[in-house]
């Protein structure tokens, strides 16, 4: 039995470091934690918020990095509260003070706990539009209508990439065969895709249906989590109650690994999206794994380690794991505005968690629930626009409702001039992605990390890609909006000049996305 007097006192000295460890912090912005928290920041107040079970449906990193050159690190998970602008952790942190600025404080932490590793992963995300079947078909996976969606794709002046085949391709969970009713040659499929010029992926989860030939040879492998008491633990996840490899047993990730190549040997996959590597998913019942020490968030960094041996793919939830080849997307989001105008602070604090790699979800959002009672001629045509303008000068651009399908003409050659500008700033994307890769730095950076103590802390409408641009998309119904431009000479997507260290209001159309080069 557990002593009462140590969770009373442990409790009183919990509350005791929360109240007093923001007085060690002095008057500055907090950045940092998670991902999907990006929209929060800098932080002003918010509410517990656990590293070990919650991750926002995005990246978590344990690490706080300040406007003022001061970054906190931990090696676990914690929990942590913001009030009034200050960081309170649960747990005492490491804390130096690398330098005077966001940059100072970021290439400090990076450089000690997450360097680049100086690969990429597959250089056709960063240089040609992705393509996901996921709102188009939802759970309705099929060999036809995947053929028809990409051929839409050319027929309609879309250039090919990265497509995704997602969720309920494969026979079962476990199992990497397709479901044979629903693709009745996939190699062929396959081949035809490739033949259009696309890559092929396919969605995959760590569960293992119970009851499976997969399962039971699983189980008997010993690659399976355990419950306490010592059986084959099955978890509560999205798609139901299921097994799970325990992938901190090296054995099982080996044996992982030779599974999923075997499927690309089998069908032409190139590479695989890896999802369901939530923490949550880790911490629905207790669990005993190969490495008796592992957290939650051990469970998420083994998942994310198989993707090392595949140049092509995605993941939405990761623990640590900066600086290393993982394309990371942010998390599925609500057809809204408001969703659009999470993007960029969002992307801002991918990079500033090592996330080079990452890729602002689907255009027009992507979690499918918001387009269920949706009629083409219901859309807001301008937010899928504007959508598609943020991500063209991103990293990494991902359709998946099809534009084709309820975009006007005029509205659809928007969009199509979006992924040709994408594909047009291919070379200096991958100047920034190879840079990424050597130096650590964020392809897509926030205001103040640019151009720090200037006021563009809270700046959460303009980013920079890489140290050149300024992209000051329009993330509402408005056709204007304001522009603060740092000190330099700057020319914008028009070719006139203005003069830096101003707030310019200018005019924008639905047709345009605003970016200014910096010229000196």
């Amino acid at each position: 039995m557990v002593n009462k007097w140590y969770i009373v006192n442990r409790s009183i000295v919990l509350v005791l470091y929360l109240v007093l460890c923001p007085l060690v912090l002095s008057a500055q912005s907090w950045w940092g934690a998670s991902v999907g928290l990006g929209h929060e920041q800098p932080y002003t107040s918010l509410a517990s918020f656990d590293l070990n079970t919650q991750d926002a449906n995005n990246q978590l990193v344990p690490l706080f990095l300040s406007s003022e050159g001061e970054y906190m690190w931990s090696d676990k998970p914690f929990s942590f509260a913001v009030s009034g602008g200050k960081i309170m952790p649960s747990v005492a942190m490491t804390t130096v003070k690398a330098g005077n600025t966001l940059r100072d404080a970021y290439m400090a932490a990076q450089a000690k706990y997450f360097p680049a590793n100086g690969q990429l992963p597959d250089t056709l995300f960063f240089t040609r539009p992705q393509y996901n079947t996921w709102i188009e078909l939802m759970y309705n996976q099929n060999q036809e209508d995947i053929l028809k969606y990409a051929h839409a794709i050319i027929d309609n002046g879309f250039p090919p990439g990265v497509l995704m085949i997602d969720d309920n391709w494969q026979r079962y969970y476990g199992n990497f065969d397709f479901k044979a009713e629903r693709f009745p040659d996939p190699k062929g499929m396959i081949d035809e895709l490739h033949r259009l010029g696309f890559k092929v992926m396919v969605w995959i989860c760590p569960f293992v249906s119970a009851d499976s030939p997969e399962f039971r040879e699983l189980d008997s492998k010993g690659y399976l989590l355990k419950n306490p008491a010592g059986g084959t633990a099955v978890l509560n996840w999205w798609n139901g109650y299921s097994a799970c490899y325990d992938l901190t047993n090296p054995e099982a990730a080996d044996y992982f690994v030779s599974v999923l190549r075997k499927a690309q040997e089998r069908y032409g996959i190139d590479g695989y999206k890896f999802d369901a590597g939530d923490n949550n998913c880790y911490a629905s019942a207790p669990l005993k794994a190969y490495d008796a020490s592992a957290m939650t968030v051990d469970h998420t960094t083994s998942w994310a380690k198989i993707g090392l041996s595949f140049p092509f793919n995605e993941y939405r939830a990761c623990w640590k794991m900066g600086g290393q080849p993982l394309v990371q997307r942010l998390g599925d989001k609500d057809y809204s505005w408001e969703a659009v105008q999470s993007l960029i602070p969002q992307m801002c604090v991918a990079g500033l968690l090592g996330y080079a790699y990452a890729c602002p979800d689907m255009i027009g959002g992507g979690q499918f629930t918001a387009f269920l009672d949706i009629k083409d001629n219901e859309f807001d045509q301008a937010l899928i626009v504007r959508s598609a303008q943020v991500h063209a000068l991103m990293p990494m651009m991902q359709f998946s409702v099809a534009p084709w399908r309820i975009l006007s003409r005029q509205n659809l050659a928007i969009v199509q001039r979006m992924a040709q500008l994408h594909a047009d700033f291919a070379p200096y994307i991958m100047t920034c992605a190879r840079q990424a890769a050597q130096t650590g730095e964020p392809i897509v950076r926030c205001m103040e990390y640019c151009f720090p103590h200037q006021g563009f802390e809270n700046c959460k409408d303009q980013f920079m890609l890489g140290d050149k641009y300024l992209v000051a998309p329009v993330v509402d119904t408005r056709l204007e909006r304001e522009v603060r431009l740092p000190k330099g000479t700057w020319r914008d997507d028009q070719g006139k000049l203005y003069k830096g260290g101003k707030t310019y209001k200018i005019k924008v159309p639905l047709a345009r996305l605003p970016y200014f080069e910096l010229v000196k």
